[in-house]
């Protein structure tokens, strides 16, 4: 019956894991979220210091165009982050299934044994 303690303590750790690596994701997210909007509010203000808005216009901001660049890789990455945890958070559903079947089990065993 030791297996059965070997195994919930198993899909315990993949669960604890999981979420673990779910919670990492999510800071990232955030993080890149931040990194964006100050991205943006420094575009907004090189845009205004300099008059240009226009990011086609010839005297447009290099610094301008720079930092729009980098925000629109943040963005895609952000995007492909919460492609990511989507899927993150399924296997952690299908974990925590596996974790109570298991832990399920071992308290029917338990109970057997005593």
């Amino acid at each position: 019956m030791k297996s059965r303690e070997s195994l919930v303590r198993l899909k315990e750790f993949q669960l604890k894991e999981k979420r673990r690596q779910l919670k990492q994701l999510q800071m990232m997210m955030s993080e890149f979220e931040r990194m964006a909007k100050d991205l943006e509010n420094q575009i907004q203000y090189e845009e205004k210091k300099s008059g240009i808005t226009d990011p086609n216009h010839f005297a447009y901001s290099t610094f301008a165009k720079a930092a729009r660049q980098r925000s629109d890789n943040l963005q895609v990455s952000i995007k492909e982050l919460q492609a990511q945890q989507d899927a993150a958070e399924a296997v952690v559903e299908e974990l925590q299934a596996e974790f109570e079947k298991a832990a399920a089990l071992e308290e029917r065993d338990t109970r057997l044994r005593a």
